[in-house]
């Protein structure tokens, strides 16, 4: 558990998401709106993931995950903060959180993101180009 604000608490325990709610959330936004609540849940077993939590509910307000081989590589994705809590530094203390956790040092972050570019930018990220090969329909 990580100290964030009074109110809320930033966890990097599994056992605390809520499937459904971050369902609700990837499958609102527009880089996951096809995602399969199957696909979403085999990503979070495959990843390191972050839940945002509100202290006096428990409530999961927010979540982020990263995809990493631990040495060398790390991709930072699926951050979403819910709309009712924007505007507090929660996503940017979200980012600072993972970008400071052990398990990652030394490795090199990307991203993809169409929006809060000055977010990343301000952690060091860049816009760069990238290349990308789209999964193959069945």
């Amino acid at each position: 558990m990580t100290e964030l604000l009074p109110e809320y608490k930033i966890s990097d325990d599994k056992a605390l998401l809520d499937l459904a709610w971050i369902t609700k959330m990837l499958q609102a936004s527009y880089w996951a709106s096809t995602r399969s609540e199957t696909a979403i849940r085999r990503s979070i077993e495959n990843s390191l993931c972050y839940g945002v939590y509100e202290r006096a509910s428990g409530a999961q307000i927010g979540f982020a995950r990263i995809v990493t081989d631990g040495a060398t590589f790390a991709w930072l994705c699926d951050v979403v903060i819910d709309a009712g809590h924007r505007n507090r530094g929660l996503g940017k203390r979200l980012v600072e959180v993972i970008l400071s956790d052990s398990r990652l040092n030394g490795v090199t972050f990307r991203l993809a993101t169409k929006d809060a570019h000055s977010l990343y930018e301000r952690y060091g990220f860049s816009r760069e180009e990238t290349m990308r090969r789209k999964k193959k329909e069945a």
